[in-house]
């Protein structure tokens, strides 16, 4: 099972600074989380970076809202954010802030290669500007009676009772969300990062087959469009970096954000001496893999290839997106108490529960993951507990009560043994194409397989035949070997039961030390694994979820 090793960097999105983490957040931290987990146990140098989103006037409007500095809201956020992915046992390397002085050097460096190669334009737009707060508005921020429909106290992009979409131009007596004052036209320059420019390198891009095909297909059709100037600047007052050269200008949050992924990994390398060049730049033989939500595939599939190749450095190898999270088959709601904060779930049950389930959703695709309250209890306890853990368990008994947890001296099916092991090139197959739902679906197979070994040898009947105490040895060994290929091969997903097993088997769960059997070897005692979910715990996470609980 030997490979060479390979240098990859992953990173997944930036959380905004301004709110708490929610179950959709931990679908993509958790699929980002159990591909570099699975990539390290296959002997590969893998990093894994990110950070906290925490510029734009959102955050300056929470921030006075709460009456504290934006420093001090994007801070308090960051805590609640690094505290909510460790919980889920989602392992950064590094986890930084894109209000950073790395992220603000390198969003000057590349807005100053952009600027040199005249890929920046400078012209007047008019917005809509609030005379109270003294700033202009972004479609979100102004409200009115909808055109089409005539709903009143809808927003200023698309009516949520009709669903039309339209201009905040467009809106019947359209005032300003954050004061109520009635917004007037105001001129203003801004600055454009030219993204016509670049429509051969985005056509090889997007043709290259380093994105999902659907992603392709999106992109091509912003593409065949015509692709359009980008507004990366903002007016003041604006919680962000000032434009160098620009005064009272601020650079777009949507053009720092990614950059953001450079600025940690450039503190990851400083701390570890890691050599951040060999990433960033062309022509290496490293690894950098994005992955995101399918919402924002226009900034990472268009904009970010764009400026990396206009300041010099390199392209991603890949762009993986993921599709959004709906609950019981609907998009999350408060009132029905489906839009479940990670820290909510945390308080109710254990994280691994959450990781298996998506991980036995998730594949290589863009669709949607559907979160079944009901299902999710069903197949975790059949799955893990009622399969996997239950082969340890069975086995363990024996080998504690009659032989002092000391395993048979030869592995009585070797032939069954090796099968489970030589599974394990498929399923890394699997992983590595981010085709989790596959892998699981293999590892439970095997595990069933190895659940019929022990049903047809029944170890149980034998225990009472003091002649055949030997063989009772044999089959217990034979089902723990085939517990610690299953423990590995999940170890990616369910990092904390995999230490318990390390504990429990007295060997570390290394997938390239899979390579045979265990015999004359001595376990600890048993632990539990993992409990079973209790259904009325998912039912009070739901009802402490729901609006006002």
């Amino acid at each position: 099972m030997s490979t060479t090793p390979r240098n990859i960097l992953v990173t997944s999105a930036l959380p905004y600074a301004n709110a708490p983490l929610h179950l959709g957040h931990m679908l993509e931290q958790a699929q980002t989380d159990i591909w570099v987990r699975f990539q390290r146990s296959r002997g590969h140098h893998c990093r894994y970076v990110c950070a906290d989103d925490a510029h734009g006037t959102a955050i300056m409007l929470s921030a006075e809202a709460a009456n504290r500095t934006p420093e001090e809201h994007i801070a308090a956020i960051q805590a609640q954010h690094e505290r909510d992915s460790a919980g889920f046992l989602i392992q950064f390397d590094q986890y930084h802030s894109t209000h950073s002085p790395e992220n603000q050097r390198w969003s000057e460096t590349i807005f100053a290669r952009l600027e040199a190669g005249g890929h920046i334009a400078v012209r007047d737009i008019t917005q809509a500007f609030d005379p109270e707060k003294g700033l202009f508005l972004a479609d979100r921020f102004i409200k009115g009676t909808c055109p089409k429909c005539k709903a009143p106290d809808q927003y200023g992009d698309n009516c949520e009772a009709c669903g039309a979409t339209y201009s905040p131009a467009d809106l019947i007596n359209p005032v300003s969300a954050l004061s109520g004052a009635e917004p007037v036209d105001k001129d203003s320059s801004h600055l454009f990062f030219q993204l016509g420019h670049f429509e051969a390198l985005l056509t090889e891009w997007i043709n290259s087959g380093q994105l999902q095909p659907p992603i392709a297909n999106k992109l091509k059709e912003w593409l065949e469009a015509g692709l359009q100037d980008w507004d990366i600047s903002r007016d003041a007052p604006y919680f962000g970096f000032e434009i160098p050269g620009y005064p009272e200008k601020y650079f777009y949050v949507w053009l720092d954000a990614p950059i953001g992924y450079m600025a940690s990994h450039e503190v990851l390398c400083r701390e570890q001496g890691d050599d951040f060049d060999a990433y960033w730049l062309p022509g290496g033989d490293t690894e950098l893999y994005h992955f995101i939500g399918k919402d924002i595939v226009n900034f990472h599939g268009l904009f970010w290839p764009a400026m990396l190749d206009a300041a010099g450095l390199r392209q991603p190898t890949a762009v993986y997106a993921h599709g959004f999270l709906t609950v019981n088959g609907v998009k999350m709601s408060k009132s029905r108490g489906t839009f479940i904060l990670a820290d909510t779930y945390l308080e109710h049950l254990d994280p691994e529960y959450l990781r298996y389930y998506f991980a036995a959703k998730l594949s290589g695709g863009v669709d949607d993951i559907d979160l079944n309250l009901d299902d999710f209890v069903q197949r975790v306890n059949s799955d893990l507990i009622g399969k996997v853990v239950n082969i340890a368990s069975r086995c363990a008994g024996f080998l504690r009560k009659k032989f002092d947890n000391q395993m048979s001296d030869t592995c009585a099916e070797p032939e069954l043994v090796q099968s489970f092991i030589d599974a394990g090139d498929e399923i890394a197959a699997l992983y590595e194409a981010r085709e989790f739902n596959r892998a699981m679906r293999e590892i439970i197979a095997l595990a069933d397989r190895a659940n019929q070994y022990i049903d047809d040898k029944k170890p149980w009947v034998m225990a009472k035949d003091e002649s055949l105490e030997a063989e009772v040895q044999e089959v217990c060994s034979v089902g723990v070997n085939l517990f610690r290929a299953l423990a590995t091969y999940l170890k990616p997903v369910l990092p904390a039961m995999a230490e318990k097993s390390e504990t429990f088997l007295q060997c570390s769960l290394d997938w390239t030390a899979l390579d045979a059997p265990l015999v004359e070897h001595e376990l600890a005692p048993f632990e539990p694994l993992l409990q079973r979910v209790d259904a009325d715990v998912v039912t009070a996470m739901v009802e402490a979820s729901k609006s006002g609980a």
